[in-house]
């Protein structure tokens, strides 16, 4: 069976100039081992051989040598133009066993691959000596260490057992999101709280039980769900709205919608709904006004048309308070609100909640159920003890001041390094950056560029429709004095258009 896959492989492997056996062998025993093991799959594209011999530092002839003896294997195969390919398993025919074509199952999933770049940084944020300039998580040492030490001591005589929880959550949990809600102008029962593993999850149990193949789900653009592939694996249709100083344009829907039928609005197109997020916007910080959000509810509201209202950063705010959430406005239902501690203390708790009507609250439940019978028992009884003394409160307020002062410390830094050549927002809150390049430069080649120098950007292309100059830049996770140091490196990297020649090493796919 021939692999449609033609994703290029990765390599991480040089060989050993100490050791007796020539160096081309090497190469033929470690390419022939990824094949054979099913991690190279029939149809993989290898760089070319330039490429190959800067990776493993050896002279092109010694490259030459080893594709030469593994074609003649049957192993590689190369066509003028599209590169040298994996042709089959012909070596482990001949040491054992044949393993299944893996890539054909692969390619046949349902769930879609993270785009190219969006594999790298999840495997990049791993890896060591990189500075972050764009992770969207807290820092370690903002990690409320003495906090949570004090609350997981004293956890053994709270916890009557660590068996499964009902299929909402953790009951008292549940109660006491339901007061803290209450204050933020949100009613909402415990009985319609379900307790989630992180907002992400929240989201993939709409996209699979909620929404039919086709569905439209709209959204800002840029967006921080268009970097997800959560609703199009599921068949649905992203569509981006545009935004101005006061958040999403919603006006835009009808003019993007194939059913507007008069000049009063459009009829609802079927099976669509609205993903936002009004507060400390993912990925620009943007905060929308009040009376942009009256005026969005009041339209989602007529058109009957769902909104699903992402409040991941609300309570990361520094010199005031945001307005309530669109969920405060809501008396029929046709808001769901996703909240999480993910953000503000640490997205290794895997705790989020979402709000809806009980019916949605169950159906989502019941899924929940048969994806992981539940999450954390741990985490939610230990996020139950801290809600339930001012201690969350005065960390916020602890943690507001230092990221206000790391914003303070990146805006001073862009200052410095930026002025002549990029724009950028002053977020209020949250931890990210929105700066906007002038030069009509890829933000996808500065990606590969940067990485060559061990700085990590989130390029603006993984969150927009269209094609940007931006990047996302977060003033949470790297610290100060790295921060400073990656901007200026990176700033060098932009003026001396080094950028240029990163698409060379590229994988395949990436453009």
């Amino acid at each position: 069976m021939k692999s449609i896959t033609s994703k290029e492989v990765t390599i991480e492997w040089i060989p050993d100039k100490n050791n007796k056996e020539p160096l081309y062998k090497q190469i033929v025993r470690f390419i022939s081992t990824k094949i054979a093991s099913g991690d190279w799959v029939i149809g993989s594209k290898l760089p070319s051989q330039r490429k190959l011999a800067e990776i493993f530092g050896v002279n092109r002839s010694t490259i030459m040598m080893a594709m030469e003896e593994l074609s003649s294997y049957g192993i590689l195969e190369g066509n003028a133009g599209k590169g040298t390919r994996v042709a089959s398993n012909t070596w482990s025919l001949l040491m054992s066993a044949a393993p299944p074509d893996w890539g054909s199952y692969l390619t046949s999933g349902s769930f879609k691959a993270n785009v190219p770049t969006i594999q790298i940084i999840n495997k990049l944020e791993f890896e060591e000596n990189f500075i972050r300039l764009g992770t969207g998580e807290l820092a370690p040492e903002l990690f409320p260490k003495e906090m949570m030490r004090e609350i997981f001591m004293r956890l053994p005589e709270r916890i009557p057992s660590l068996n499964y929880l009902g299929s909402l959550g953790l009951l008292e949990l549940r109660e006491i999101l339901s007061e803290r809600l209450k204050k933020q102008g949100i009613q909402a029962s415990p009985s319609s709280i379900l307790i989630t593993s992180g907002s992400l999850q929240a989201l993939q149990l709409i996209s699979v039980c909620m929404l039919p193949s086709g569905s439209t789900v709209y959204t800002e653009a840029p967006s921080y769900l268009k970097s997800l592939q959560v609703f199009q694996s599921a068949g649905m249709k992203l569509k981006g709205l545009p935004m101005d100083s006061e958040g999403l344009c919603h006006w835009h829907m009808a003019a993007q919608s194939h059913h507007a039928s008069n000049s009063k609005g459009l009829t609802k197109e079927k099976n669509s709904l609205l993903y936002t997020i009004p507060t400390f916007h993912n990925p620009t910080g943007a905060v929308m006004s009040t009376q942009r959000r009256k005026e969005l509810f009041r339209f989602c509201n007529n058109q009957r048309l769902p909104i699903i209202e992402d409040n991941a950063y609300g309570e990361l705010w520094f010199e005031e308070e945001p307005p309530k959430p669109l969920k405060t406005m809501d008396e029929n239902g046709m808001i769901l609100y996703l909240g999480t501690v993910s953000k503000t203390i640490a997205p290794g708790l895997r705790i989020g909640w979402l709000v809806g009507p009980e019916s949605v609250v169950e159906r989502l439940g019941d899924v929940k159920m048969q994806m992981d019978y539940g999450a954390s028992s741990v985490s939610q009884w230990a996020l139950y003890e801290l809600f339930s003394t001012e201690n969350y409160d005065i960390y916020l307020q602890q943690l507001r001041k230092k990221l206000k002062m790391r914003r303070d410390h990146a805006l001073h830094a862009l200052d410095l390094y930026f002025k002549d050549i990029a724009t950028w927002n002053v977020p209020k809150g949250s931890f990210y950056i929105w700066l906007k390049l002038h030069r009509n430069i890829s933000t996808d080649d500065l990606f590969y560029a940067a990485r060559k120098e061990k700085l990590l950007l989130n390029p603006g292309s993984v969150y927009d429709f269209e094609k940007n100059h931006a990047l996302r830049l977060s003033y949470a996770y790297a610290k100060e004095e790295e921060i400073e140091y990656g901007l200026k490196k990176l700033s060098n990297i932009i003026r001396s258009n080094s950028f240029i020649n990163a698409s060379h090493s590229r994988p395949n796919g990436s453009k």
